[in-house]
């Protein structure tokens, strides 16, 4: 049985060291901008995991858009966590793609039968303390990491915008 939600990529992230040189890079190299920038950790998120335990990392991630597709920076802040260990691993790079699902839960334990665990996920990212996210151990397989992400209804505000 295939992976239902990664035909349709809807994310590609990318962990880097310095998240506001990447926006830069990003804006001046690629004309990918404006990102949103936020910082996910337990001030925002609960059930946050960690390869199996409850968790308590913290990262600062930008997001932009190039037509539907959802470009994202993420830069460790405190861990541990797999941005982390990506970065001891391989330095910075492709990271994960990540798929938009409807039930995050349900996809965890299809994802779990067929045979890719968990590494990493939190809840409530939306302004409705809804959305969450999951990390599978693809990378065998596919290469890289991929991410079930469960959209919250809406986005909470940015902490801020870059470029201004």
């Amino acid at each position: 049985m295939p992976i239902s939600g990664l035909k349709d990529a809807n994310q590609v992230a990318i962990v880097v060291r310095d998240l506001d040189a990447s926006m830069a890079r990003y804006v001046d190299k690629l004309g990918i901008g404006p990102w949103k920038v936020y910082t996910y950790g337990p001030e925002m998120l609960h059930s946050m995991t960690y390869r199996g335990e409850p968790a308590s990392y913290v990262m600062e991630l930008a997001i932009a858009f190039t037509g539907d597709t959802m470009w994202e920076l993420i830069e460790s802040v405190e861990g541990p966590n797999i941005y982390e260990e990506f970065l001891n691993e391989h330095g910075e790079g492709l990271h994960h793609l990540g798929y938009y699902v409807g039930d995050l839960d349900k996809e965890i334990a299809t994802m779990a039968a067929l045979g890719y665990p968990l590494l990493q996920s939190g809840k409530g990212f939306g302004v409705e303390n809804d959305g969450g996210y999951a990390y599978f151990d693809t990378a065998a397989d596919l290469g890289c990491i991929i991410e079930a992400i469960e959209p919250g209804t809406e986005f909470r505000e940015p902490e801020r915008v870059f470029p201004e």
